[in-house]
């Protein structure tokens, strides 16, 4: 079990962190945008987190001679989960730290943008200013960056991991070919 986790927990993990390394540039163009980069990021992590279910699979197929329950599905899927969630919090840190210097300044400004655009009353955008100032100045502290950078991704692959569990534990759901 161990192999398997570590190998697509690690697999899932490298293309959760390289997104961060490849949109960089392009939110730099304007190809990316804050609005359009959580759809972009939220797709790379279901697409990255499918290894959660290849790796049950694997696991059930290989090491369980096609069996396995909903527990055990689960507990390889949320190890998985756990390794590539560590690696993608990771890797915003590095990229946070270089190809994506600025981002709070930059995420603050479109907020604010934004609330104005709306045409709120001066109370809420001043409220909405107070709000951004607090956010980012919380957001600098790295141990709190990270455990919410965690937590964008740990959620998704919980469902993630549920559905493997629940569909796997099927026998007759994509048998193994031996």
């Amino acid at each position: 079990m161990k192999k398997i986790v570590i190998t697509y927990g690690l697999i899932s993990g490298v293309i959760l962190g390289a997104m961060f390394f490849v949109t960089a540039p392009l939110y730099d163009k304007g190809i990316v945008n804050f609005d359009n980069g959580m759809l972009i990021g939220y797709t790379t992590m279901v697409v990255a987190l499918s290894l959660v279910f290849l790796g049950v699979k694997s696991y059930r197929d290989n090491q369980q001679n096609g069996a396995i329950t909903f527990a055990k599905g689960f507990q390889v899927g949320i190890l998985i989960t756990l390794v590539a969630s560590f690696l993608y919090a990771l890797s915003w840190e590095v990229a946070y730290n270089t190809v994506s210097k600025g981002y709070s300044e930059k995420f603050t400004a479109h907020y604010i943008d934004k609330v104005k655009a709306e045409g709120k009353p001066e109370t809420e955008v001043n409220k909405a200013i107070k709000e951004m100032e607090e956010f980012k100045a919380v957001y600098e502290n790295p141990f709190i960056r990270f455990a919410m950078t965690l937590m964008e991704i740990l959620p998704v692959g919980l469902i993630i991991t549920l559905i493997s569990a629940a569909l796997l534990r099927k026998k007759e759901f994509l048998p193994t070919s031996n």
